[in-house]
């Protein structure tokens, strides 16, 4: 287990402040509303891609002020091939053992639905590209970042892990995606880096889209 003296952990970049949190907060609902308004009438993948588009907007306004140094209080720093690799791996391992308890969260059912209707190339975008990748910068990202740098690693793992199944909303499916979240949490403590969480959170996902698709059929 990883500690807060762990060497491969940088500590040159600037952490996430909390304005950059509050930024985030305010301009997420403020860009939400209106646009989901907006395409409210174009369908489920449609609201979903405005959700997660909007969401990337909010966290690229709350880290603007910090110019260069946003990207590496993100966690976009280099990491060698085998935390990736093994990001994957066990990812993987964990989807199938939590498919095994029998839980079928509605709103897994709505993803899967979503993904067998025409368009597949959208779905996976959305689902497993954009999705993803708003969720990581805002709980592994944004969120991960200014606890780490107010309470240390391990509570900003914790926090972030539990923030992460809770912003599930269904109790099911919370239960379901924290076993996930605790495993990209310790990624990006163990390496310091986004990048194993991040590219193991698109497979995991656009192997999910793929299997909806064309294996539920």
């Amino acid at each position: 287990m990883a500690s807060d003296s762990n060497p491969l952990i940088q500590n040159d970049f600037n952490p996430i402040r909390g304005w950059a949190i509050l930024i985030f907060l305010l301009a997420l609902p403020l860009l939400l509303v209106p646009a989901v308004w907006l395409v409210r009438g174009y369908g489920p993948l449609v609201v979903i891609t405005a959700f997660f588009g909007i969401g990337l907007i909010a966290v690229a306004a709350a880290v603007a002020p910090m110019g260069r140094a946003a990207l590496p209080a993100l966690g976009f720093r280099s990491v060698g091939w085998r935390p990736v690799v093994l990001g994957v791996l066990v990812t993987e391992v964990l989807s199938v053992a939590v498919s095994q308890l029998g839980i079928e969260p509605e709103g897994m059912k709505e993803v899967s639905k979503i993904a067998r209707e025409p368009g597949f190339v959208g779905s996976l975008l959305a689902m497993a590209v954009l999705a993803p990748l708003v969720e990581e910068l805002v709980f592994r990202g944004l969120l991960y970042g200014w606890l780490a740098g107010r309470w240390g690693t391990i509570v900003a793992w914790i926090v972030s892990s539990l923030a992460f199944a809770a912003a599930h909303v269904e109790p099911a499916h919370a239960i379901l995606v924290l076993p996930l979240g605790l495993w990209f949490g310790w990624l990006r403590r163990r390496t310091d880096s986004l990048w194993p969480s991040l590219v193991a959170h698109m497979v995991n996902n656009g192997l999910a889209v793929v299997a909806a698709a064309y294996l539920d059929m």
